[in-house]
């Protein structure tokens, strides 16, 4: 199997911050290149040797870079999109606070492959795939050899987070399967109603990256979805699969921003009016999200939260009660956790 190198620019204090982050998007080994490393040899070493080795001098007045590698295929690519959005929240915590720039650029370069070779070479192996039990995955560039009753997602990701291989976003799929009841049209009324679920009328997704779960809500009946993401990339990137799935662009808006500090856009976004809020983030963003997605449901309203690494589950569901809501369901997939709770 072949690997990327992928390294992580940041200074001495964000080394444990980026770490810890790499580490839970599923990297299992770092390499941390600093030029404290260099004063802690001469401190501490160099009465030992009676010369310093080049590669050791390199130190004095190097960058701090963070290493981990992996493969080069449709799985390490959702780990590289993984880790792409977690920087950059990294880096939005810093904002307004007496830390700015504490962790650097952490600008995020590959080796062994250039960005365009990479964002091509791992399409290959990325083919149509069933989540839950009603969605099909299917990648734009793919073609179904075969009939299916299954409810397709049509996907073109670009560089952005979400193309379901995670087990996070496939959490998150099989509790919209649940709790999305859809709306008929005509009458304004579920058309599931045996289930006795309220009918989606709209659903939040925040943290949207590439709207696949935003976009698979409203083909399993939401009415209408809006979608928030950090990074402004993504509006291109979500429209862009809105129309690749015949959904109707007046039924989806998607906003970039930091929806925790920016007060305008909280305001745009509404409170009160969400049937469904899912969130497929992390843990250290989803802990200071949960109070403001309970003024963003309806009463009852379900939260769905995800990209919650298993030791932090405990935390998170805290959290989540100390907002307001009642836990109505964990799942899990390997080391991650989903939780559902309901809105009282």
């Amino acid at each position: 199997m072949d690997f990327v190198e992928i390294s992580v620019h940041t200074t001495t204090a964000g080394i444990e911050a980026v770490t810890g982050r790499l580490y839970q998007e599923g990297v299992t080994g770092v390499q941390i290149i600093d030029a404290a490393d260099f004063n802690d040899f001469i401190e501490t070493g160099s009465k030992y040797w009676d010369y310093v080795d080049d590669d050791v001098m390199k130190l004095a007045d190097c960058e701090t870079v963070i290493k981990a590698y992996i493969s080069a295929n449709e799985f390490g690519n959702e780990i590289l999109l993984n880790i792409r959005r977690s920087m950059q929240e990294l880096k939005a915590t810093e904002s307004g606070s007496e830390s700015a720039n504490e962790f650097g650029t952490l600008e995020i370069t590959l080796e062994n492959i250039n960005e365009e070779d990479w964002a091509n070479n791992w399409k290959q192996y990325f083919k149509p795939f069933a989540i839950g039990d009603r969605i099909l995955v299917k990648p734009e560039w793919e073609e179904l050899t075969e009939a299916t009753d299954r409810i397709v997602f049509t996907i073109n990701p670009g560089q952005l987070f979400g193309t379901g291989l995670h087990q996070s976003t496939q959490l998150c799929i099989r509790q919209l399967e649940k709790y999305v009841a859809p709306v008929n049209a005509k009458h304004g009324s579920p058309v599931n109603a045996k289930h006795a679920r309220p009918e989606t009328e709209m659903l939040l997704d925040l943290g949207c990256g590439s709207g696949i779960l935003s976009i698979i809500a409203m083909l399993l009946g939401a009415q209408s979805a809006v979608a928030v993401d950090i990074d402004a990339n993504s509006i291109e990137v979500a429209y862009e699969n809105c129309n690749l799935n015949g959904v109707e662009r007046a039924r989806y808006t998607v906003m970039a921003g930091d929806v925790i500090l920016d007060e305008e856009l909280q305001e745009k976004i509404g409170f009160g009016i969400y049937d469904i809020v899912v969130a497929n983030i992390v843990a250290d963003v989803i802990v200071p999200l949960c109070p403001l997605v309970y003024r963003e449901l309806k009463p009852g309203g379900i939260f769905i939260s995800a990209g919650i690494i298993d030791y932090r589950a405990d935390e998170v569901c805290d959290k989540i009660k100390e907002a307001g809501f009642k836990i109505v369901e964990i799942t899990k997939a390997e080391d991650w956790v989903s939780v559902t709770a309901r809105k009282g």
